[in-house]
């Protein structure tokens, strides 16, 4: 049973594509959704595996360098042999089954999902049921707030996707919307939370304005229906056309999609704590936020680009 956790977010800087493999449906390689509501969402297994692989690469920088807030946190990890002992003591020994890791994850789950705009050029879009949910996995992290759900089909004061007073068009649908003071909160609290410092200004501005809360309906028929299907092809050298059996579609979330999930932290399940003696899951937990990177990448067709994220950590009060 976790003793600690923490909420991050995941914000979709390339097109990613966590597949589950070939399907028979109009799409050849979809990616995951929850079976219950075809929500997108990546499994909590491939999350935990990049994570991993992102601390394994921490001691291969070019300087061959630590980060410093975690060297300041845990200095006998400036010996190599230390930091591939936490990371076993964390994630789980890669061979073997000796122990269990003091680190599990959520899946991944859809928060906001980008869609075009008639005006404003894009709009982030979310619902009722997905807000209380995050609200809800927010509690189970211990993290309590004032913040409410909105009313559907309500956007903030100022949104800049409206076409006039009441409509917006999204793709080719016209929305009647209106005003709330519960949105305008919601949009105000996630664009401080997702997007800080003045790197970030324009996108900070954006969510407060351009945030729209659907019907629960509308919102899975956009999830379903607007994602990014690519096709791919490959060419035969010999005959300079498509080589048989290599025309295929793939699935991508869109860019600037945002999802979140929990970092859990138990007490360390071996007799050597290594570097957590003191204080074991918040210990862990410190470990893993500490050495997080800024940015990682998920899913398949690394090759290309595909599946850049950035990473932010829900800060405590």
């Amino acid at each position: 049973m976790f003793k600690a956790a923490r909420p991050f977010f995941l914000i979709v800087e390339t097109p990613l594509h966590a597949g589950c493999g070939s399907d028979l449906g109009a799409i050849d390689l979809p990616i995951q959704r929850e079976k219950h509501t075809g929500i997108p969402k990546i499994e909590a297994s491939g999350l935990k595996g990049c994570l991993r692989e992102a601390f394994e690469g921490l001691s291969e920088t070019p300087n061959g360098s630590l980060p410093e807030p975690l060297v300041q946190e845990f200095p006998a990890l400036k010996e190599k042999s230390k930091l591939k002992e936490a990371i076993n003591l964390a994630f789980g020994p890669e061979e073997g089954e000796l122990y269990a890791g003091a680190l599990g994850f959520t899946d991944a789950r859809l928060l906001l999902f980008p869609v075009r705009s008639m005006r404003g050029v894009f709009g982030w879009v979310t619902c009722p049921a997905i807000i209380s949910r995050f609200f809800h996995e927010l509690r189970i992290a211990g993290i309590k707030n004032e913040l409410q759900v909105p009313p559907a089909n309500t956007v903030p004061r100022g949104c800049g996707l409206m076409v006039d007073s009441e409509h917006l068009i999204l793709e080719e649908y016209t929305l009647v919307v209106k005003e709330d003071a519960t949105c305008t909160y919601l949009a105000k609290w996630l664009a401080g939370t997702l997007f800080p410092g003045s790197e970030y200004e324009y996108w900070c501005a954006k969510m407060q304005k351009d945030l729209v809360v659907l019907a629960d309906d509308d919102f899975r028929d956009f999830v379903n229906l607007s994602t990014e299907v690519i096709t791919r092809t490959k060419i035969d050298p010999k005959t300079g056309t498509v080589q048989e059996g290599a025309l295929f579609t793939e699935e991508y979330l869109p860019q600037e999609s945002i999802l979140y999930s929990l970092v859990l932290a138990s007490p360390v399940f071996n007799a050597n704590k290594g570097i957590f003696a003191s204080g074991e899951e918040r210990a862990v937990l410190t470990f893993w936020q500490k050495g997080l990177p800024e940015f990682l990448q998920l899913g398949g067709n690394a090759t290309i680009g595909k599946g850049i994220v950035r990473l932010k950590v829900l800060e405590e009060d």
